[in-house]
């Protein structure tokens, strides 16, 4: 059976003090207490991926003032578990564009957005990423870290 993926955009957020001090964003989902992750949302009929990745860092963390430093090379994408599926009818999962973007300086993050999806943020170094997102999007992470860091960019 053929899989049913929503079109997404991921950000991986540094912090402005990049490259001399390489710290990432991750925010707590305000419906999932201990629930970390990226910056992430649906691309919207009509939107390139940049499009969306600029509008969805707007809606979630408030601000959309970043350079964007480079882009995963392909769309990767995850299943969402059963506890999710219900909620997400009628996708199975996500499949993703993520990119690298930096916080430009002065930049300040606001959660308290129109519908706010973090409650809290902080900015963790790259190997303290993937112990704190939840286990389905684990495999996606890491890759994309990897990547990144296999490429020198962190």
């Amino acid at each position: 059976m053929e899989k049913n993926y929503r079109p997404n955009v991921a950000a991986i957020v540094l912090s402005p003090t990049y490259p001399f001090d390489c710290r990432i964003f991750l925010g707590q989902r305000s419906d999932i207490k201990g629930a970390w992750q990226f910056p992430q949302g649906g691309i919207d009929s009509g939107e390139t991926p940049k499009m969306a990745l600029f509008r969805e860092l707007k809606e979630e963390i408030g601000t959309n003032e970043v350079e964007i430093i480079t882009e995963y090379p392909q769309w990767l994408s995850y299943d969402f578990p059963e506890t999710v599926l219900e909620k997400m009818k009628p996708y199975d999962g996500q499949i993703q564009r993520y990119f690298l973007v930096r916080l430009k300086s002065g930049a300040s993050i606001n959660l308290c957005t129109k519908l706010p999806e973090f409650d809290e943020y902080k900015f963790v170094q790259a190997d303290e990423v993937v112990k704190n997102v939840r286990h389905f999007k684990k495999g996606v992470y890491s890759t994309v870290l990897k990547y990144f860091r296999k490429e020198g960019y962190i």
